[in-house]
């Protein structure tokens, strides 16, 4: 089915799809603009992804297109024909990606994973703006669009790519659409297959979900079909698991609560919600939590969402009910991480990702045990929790007060609230405004301490010197011969400990 629709068309993009088009139409190769990019532009929706299926040998083309555009050319498959392109413009990158033309063009969008992807044009030559095209639509892409519902186009399309089961949720989570009953009821059939999804591609869509506003919604949603046990078995024992009396949830409920909390926390910090009134810190901690994390394109907001997910993941096997009937979940935080390092692993997360996210979750009970304390965190204690956290100190402060919002739910307490918001307030402005805390100058080195006291090389030069700066933050020594007084105590009381 053809019908005339118009496509909105930015600039960049424009100038980018002329020059493929003049590319490929100087060679003689037919080629279509399928799928996302279609939805997206039919939408309005920004995107910097365009994906062209072509008549010929993708992989040769590829190259020589990769030469042409200045871009840098990733093969995806060379089995079945399909590369990338990511071409630098105008400071961003696009991805421009290839697949080898199955059969006529309606042939080929059958064979698409859902209908609103199962849509092409005519690559031509596009001007910025309004665009009228021909659009090829045999499934009736469109009017799921206009609906905005999620269908598959046969009832083979996840046992075709087990990653459609996710990529459902996905699109779901990114276009604010839902996925069909009879869509629902294949993916339930199939679940099982989510397990031969390779854990680069799980990163891939899971990593896109998390990046939405929505992603709290979404592991509902994947939890209510029966995907989410499959794909974290860790977390399937958390359900059932009590808490104390101030927990509203079970352990499984209050992770994911914990990840809509960071949504809604996000969202209230750009629009200067209540829930931030009299911060000062919102634009540090906006700018910060908006970069990206590794070549992926995940950012820390989205990686807090999978520190959020996973931060309880180890209260089922630590938790102990005292004679008294105190619940309590020792270690968990610790055991929790290393737990998390495996299933990150398992995803495919690079090194930077996972240490991010297990150092959150490791250190995740610290700003609330220093807003539970009788007195404002101390210089020393804040230099401790800035060097133990190291990149993941503002992310691991986020989670916490999302911790916070997850663990009461309805019995919010404002004044408990501001109190935890108070203290993390006090931290990072500590933190930046004191450079003693921040980045102590160095008073001593281990080559002065191995003169001055006879020591040899070992880990108790960097102890002492670490034991130096711990004291510099706290403000006790300020000087070369303050410092080494304080060693010389150390040193005394120690030499007295071992006699």
């Amino acid at each position: 089915m053809q019908t005339q629709i118009t496509l909105s068309v930015r600039p960049d993009a424009a100038a980018l799809l002329t020059r493929l088009d003049s590319f490929l139409r100087s060679r003689g190769i037919k080629s279509y603009l399928v799928g996302g990019y279609v939805r997206d532009a039919f939408i309005g929706r920004p995107t910097r992804d365009i994906d062209l299926t072509l008549e010929g040998n993708v992989i040769t083309i590829g190259h020589e297109m990769a030469d042409a555009l200045e871009g840098k050319f990733v093969l995806l498959d060379e089995v079945h024909q399909v590369a990338r392109i990511v071409v630098p413009m105008s400071g961003e990158k696009w991805c421009v990606d290839l697949a080898a033309l199955r059969g006529t063009i309606e042939e080929d969008l059958s064979k698409r994973d859902f209908t609103i992807d199962a849509i092409a044009v005519d690559l031509i030559p596009f001007h910025p703006g309004p665009n009228a095209v021909e659009l090829i639509d045999p499934l009736g892409g469109v009017p799921d669009i206009e609906r905005k519902m999620i269908r598959a186009t046969s009832e083979t399309v996840f046992l075709d790519d087990p990653a459609r089961l996710l990529r459902a949720f996905r699109l779901a989570a990114e276009l604010g659409f839902s996925i069909t009953p009879q869509t629902e009821t294949i993916l339930q059939r199939d679940k099982a297959l989510v397990r031969r999804i390779s854990g680069e591609r799980v990163h891939d869509e899971l990593g896109r979900i998390l990046e939405t506003d929505h992603a709290g919604k979404a592991l509902r949603h994947l939890d209510r079909l029966g995907l989410l046990d499959l794909l974290v078995p860790e977390l399937t024992t958390a359900k059932g698991v009590a808490q104390p009396p101030e927990h509203h949830w079970d352990v499984f409920d209050h992770s994911i609560e914990t990840v809509i909390a960071v949504e809604r926390l996000w969202e209230e910090l750009i629009a200067g919600g209540e829930l931030w009134a009299t911060f000062k810190f919102a634009d540090v901690i906006k700018a910060h939590l908006g970069e990206t994390v590794g070549g992926a394109g995940l950012t820390r907001r989205g990686l807090i969402k999978m520190a959020a997910l996973l931060h309880d993941v180890s209260k089922p096997e630590t938790k102990t009910v005292e004679s008294n009937g105190r619940v309590r979940f020792l270690g968990h935080a610790q055991m929790g991480a290393q737990r998390a390092e495996m299933i990150l692993e398992r995803f495919r997360f690079s090194a930077r990702e996972k240490k991010l996210v297990t150092a959150a979750i490791e250190h995740h009970l610290r700003p609330g045990y220093l807003s539970n304390a009788p007195e404002p965190p101390t210089n020393r204690a804040i230099y401790r929790y800035f060097r133990d956290t190291g990149d993941a100190a503002i992310a691991t402060l986020f989670l916490s007060l999302a911790d916070h919002l997850a663990t009461r739910g309805p019995a919010f307490d404002e004044e408990t609230w501001h109190i935890h918001l108070e203290v993390t307030e006090h931290m990072l402005a500590q933190w930046m405004e004191k450079e003693t805390i921040k980045s102590p100058p160095k008073l001593l080195d281990g080559h002065t301490l191995m003169k001055e006291f006879g020591l040899k090389p070992g880990p108790q030069i960097g102890r002492l010197l670490e034991m130096v700066r711990e004291a510099q933050a706290a403000g006790e020594i300020e000087t070369e011969t303050e410092a080494l007084d304080f060693v010389r105590k150390e040193l005394g009381i120690n030499h007295g400990a071992q006699r």
